[in-house]
């Protein structure tokens, strides 16, 4: 075989090899490589996951981790394996996986009316990776209350119910310093007027708004029961609202999963709490619960009436029947008590 041939032949066996080559790493890369039946799933890798426990996660969901192991060395995904929530879409190639496992995805994440931080803490640990001791541990932080000009008791007026977007693996001080920046824009200064014109600080806004949220769930009628709180305040009134009580009750038991529905002497006066609003004067250390923004707006544009009473109307369930003196309250009053009488209410 003369030069010419055995250089053609070897141009022709190497162009061979080449394509076989070529149509093994397509095969690898590009050629479906998901087995679950579902149009997509949700994988989630937590901080500090090696390669190797990367690959574990996905095991469940690929056709072979070996083809993806191949793929993700020659694309340098082995060494640079990222933390978070990553979406899989059914019939992903391996390419398209590796792609989709460097988009950290955003979780919306939401919460409303926790009463206590611990709450609070257990919510968000249902929604991101840090765990509820590092979400605790992050809003009490006595730098950061500092800083942002709270106490431990005051704390949960800083979280504005509403739905936040935060990546899987965002850290608890992070979300910290994301919540506090939030009531800052929150408080803007409209709201800061309002309540500067009402002789109260945000954070008492939000205290009374907590009451106000408990004492009644229809939003049109908050700014009314915001109003009698208001005009009880402005005559040196205690505010005798129940929902601190049955607040009082709770924080001194320790058991906030408890039921309380009806709320008894023995129990205003013999409840004793700084956050019991019939022995004390004036707002309690901290909100009872974390009040919603209608609440707070409730409150900010409170309805101007002379109520100094009210109690819930068996006439109207789940509203109010409001009074200017006592002689009318102490009618509607009974009113009450027989309609949770006869319904059987004890606690």
């Amino acid at each position: 075989m003369n030069l010419k041939k055995i250089i053609a032949f070897l141009a022709v066996a190497g162009i061979v090899v080449a394509g076989i080559v070529a149509y093994y790493v397509y095969n690898k890369a590009f050629l479906p490589n998901t087995k679950f039946s579902e149009k997509e799933v949700l994988v989630f890798v937590p901080s500090n996951t090696s390669y190797e426990g990367v690959k574990e996660i996905l095991s469940p969901f690929l056709n072979s981790i070996e083809d993806f192991d191949f793929v993700a060395v020659k694309r340098k995904y082995a060494q640079n394996v990222k933390a978070g929530k990553f979406l899989l879409k059914k019939g992903m190639s391996n390419y398209d996986i590796i792609k989709a496992m460097r988009s950290n995805i955003p979780i919306k994440v939401a919460f409303n009316n926790q009463e206590t931080i611990n709450k609070l803490a257990q919510r968000l640990a249902s929604q991101i990776e840090p765990d509820s001791i590092a979400f605790i541990e992050a809003f009490t932080n006595v730098d950061f209350l500092t800083e942002n000009k709270f106490t431990e008791d005051e704390v949960l007026a800083m979280f504005i119910p509403n739905t936040y977007e935060f990546y899987w693996d965002t850290s608890a001080t992070k979300v910290a310093e994301k919540m506090a920046k939030e009531y800052r824009k929150f408080w803007n200064d409209e709201r800061k007027a309002k309540a500067s014109n009402l002789n109260l600080s945000a954070v008492e806004v939000c205290v009374l708004a907590s009451i106000v949220h408990k004492e009644t769930a229809k939003v049109s009628e908050r700014p009314s029961v915001a109003g009698v709180y208001l005009n009880r305040m402005a005559i040196g009134m205690p505010l005798q609202a129940d929902p601190t009580v049955i607040y009082a009750m709770k924080r001194n038991s320790g058991d906030f999963d408890q039921v309380i529905k009806r709320v008894y002497s023995k129990d205003t006066q013999g409840t004793i709490s700084p956050y019991n609003t019939y022995i004390n004067l004036g707002l309690p250390p901290g909100p009872i619960a974390m009040p919603d923004i209608s609440a707070i707006d409730a409150v900010l544009n409170a309805e101007k009436h002379d109520y100094i009473y009210f109690c819930a109307n068996p006439e109207k369930p789940g509203y109010h029947a409001f009074a200017s003196n006592y002689a009318q309250h102490q009618t509607n009053a009974r009113k009450y008590s027989q309609w949770v009488n006869k319904l059987g209410i004890n606690r």
